[in-house]
């Protein structure tokens, strides 16, 4: 070969190298996520709620630890962090996938439903990845994850295998063409993404959702999540759109306010989504009909009604008036009360036994406290006020037994 033909030869090589070089440039470039990729993940994370149960510690966001009580025992929430070790540094994009669409580590073993892959399984694949790009930029925390500590035979990861054949349907968000897609938006989001079912709707023994009582209330961790169907007492018939966007933006309205678990989710979760988002969410919600029917009131008696007006007069009138009206958004209105007239008292009794302190949110900053009287009050007492305030101004509730205060009194924190 001469001179001139090696020149050209190594030119062509050099040229090669360089078109190479740039076109693995150009595909690592491609492969990491924009900017608008990592702020729409940081929002579903958000819309998740990912730091309820994966933050133990504030100061280490994500870095898991945090105890989960099932009636099954304990759980865990793992650290998401990109840290190697212990975090999901190490994962690939299809492991993460598969954790959170299907519930597989990426060791093959199989987590347990407390981490909501049943509802997340209806999420997108660019949902995921774009989840996975927002959690890879933050700060690698070592934190070693904690086993779970389940009453056995629950222990026996391998029981998961039976449970995934008779209970956990894989599938992606098929939306309803004969809806707006505000309502598809909504659908989304409340049967996957945020997972409202993991609350309030109804577990059969092996801990799966009774599909055909879909958010028709649950009792979960000594609270009764109430009915988000269109039940006319104790679901959201009387709410309207504007009603439940506004609890959900600000954790009250002028029928209710947020308290207990749902109070964290207002304030971690839902206040900070897009109008947009949560709209979408009370606009699928009303349009729900009641999953079943409201259960019968057997009115107390004249003596109950008696002493727990009492009662009433005695403590609670000062705030929530004569008529029940109380100061809507300030103190809540008692006539119409949704969570009042639930089927299962627990959250009003815990209430009263622990008493409240009104959320804040930056739509509504300003706070509001009640207070505690399971020490002023029996059993009975608090029973009867109880059974009281679910009968009265057109209100409608199974009654409350001593023996269920005594219970729930029990389960005090």
């Amino acid at each position: 070969m001469t001179a001139i033909g090696r020149r050209t030869l190594t030119m062509r090589m050099i040229l090669a190298g360089l078109v190479l070089c740039s076109a693995v440039a150009s595909a690592a470039a491609a492969s990491e996520p924009s900017p608008e990729m990592i702020a729409r993940g940081e929002a579903l994370v958000v819309a998740g709620d990912c730091a309820g149960c994966h933050t133990a510690d504030p100061a280490k966001p994500f870095a898991g630890g945090k105890r989960i009580d099932t009636p099954f025992g304990a759980i865990f929430g793992p650290n998401l962090t990109p840290d190697r070790d212990t975090g999901i540094g190490a994962w690939t994009d299809a492991d993460f996938t598969r954790a959170l669409r299907y519930g597989t580590a990426p060791d093959g073993s199989l987590y347990y439903p407390a981490f909501p892959y049943p509802y997340f399984t209806r999420m997108t694949k660019n949902d995921t990845l774009a989840i996975r790009a927002y959690l890879a930029t933050l700060s690698p925390v070592t934190n070693r994850n904690k086993p779970p500590e389940l009453r056995w035979p629950f222990s026996y990861r391998g029981l998961m295998r039976a449970w995934i054949y008779f209970f956990f349907k894989p599938g992606l968000f098929e939306p309803d063409q004969g809806q707006s897609a505000e309502w598809n938006r909504g659908a989304y989001l409340v049967t996957g993404l945020s997972h409202c079912g993991a609350c309030h709707t109804p577990k059969n023994y092996f801990g799966a959702d009774r599909d055909a009582l879909a958010l028709s209330g649950n009792e979960i961790g000594g609270w009764f999540a109430p009915r988000l169907d269109g039940a006319a007492r104790s679901g959201l018939k009387s709410w309207s759109v504007e009603d439940a966007t506004e609890y959900l933006q600000s954790g009250r309205n002028a029928r209710s306010h947020a308290d207990g678990p749902m109070a964290q989710v207002v304030v971690n979760s839902t206040s900070k989504m897009s109008d947009a988002d949560v709209r979408a969410i009370a606009v699928y919600l009303k349009g729900l009909p009641a999953a079943r029917r409201e259960p019968t009131a057997t009115p107390p008696d004249d003596a109950e009604m008696k002493a727990g007006q009492t009662v009433y007069a005695r403590l609670c009138i000062a705030c929530h008036e004569a008529d029940g009206s109380g100061a809507p958004r300030i103190y809540p209105p008692l006539p119409g009360n949704a969570l009042l007239q639930s089927i299962n008292p627990s959250s009003t009794l815990r209430i009263i036994l622990d008493g409240a302190h009104t959320v804040t949110t930056p739509r509504a900053p300003n706070a509001g406290e009640m207070p505690a009287y399971a020490k002023q009050l029996s059993d009975e007492q608090i029973a009867a006020v109880t059974n009281y305030m679910r009968n009265s101004w057109g209100n409608a509730a199974p009654l409350v037994t001593p023996a269920q205060v005594a219970r729930a009194r029990k389960e005090q924190p």
